[in-house]
């Protein structure tokens, strides 16, 4: 199990606009590809103009399939020409909880997904 952590750092004042799109546009094509989000979070304390979400995937191979499919989805150029403006940068991580703790992360999923 794996799980994709996503920060965006946004240009100053753009996160509500940002948000705004992302929620009516992105996050459906985001969902019909990568199904339900494990997490997403705004700064409250420190620079407030950065914003993270995290998607859980059982393997890096099912992740590989699932943004394939994603960049092949023809709403998605629409959906980035709207807000790839908005951002300032992007990091991508890819974490792998140890093994205590993936009992703890596919009981989450689970009662997530119910």
């Amino acid at each position: 199990m794996i799980v994709e952590e996503r920060m965006y750092t946004l240009h100053v004042g753009k996160v509500p606009e940002f948000m705004e799109v992302y929620e009516r546009e992105g996050l459906p094509i985001l969902k019909r590809h990568l199904g339900d989000l494990f997490g997403f979070f705004v700064n409250e304390v420190g620079p407030q103009n950065l914003i993270m979400h995290l998607w859980a995937y059982e393997s890096f191979e099912e992740r590989e399939k699932r943004r394939a499919a994603l960049a092949a989805d023809p709403a998605r150029p629409a959906y980035r020409a709207k807000n790839q403006p908005r951002i300032q940068s992007q990091e991508t991580r890819i974490m792998r909880p140890p093994a205590f703790f993936e009992r703890v992360l596919r009981a989450m999923l689970k009662a997530a997904r119910s």
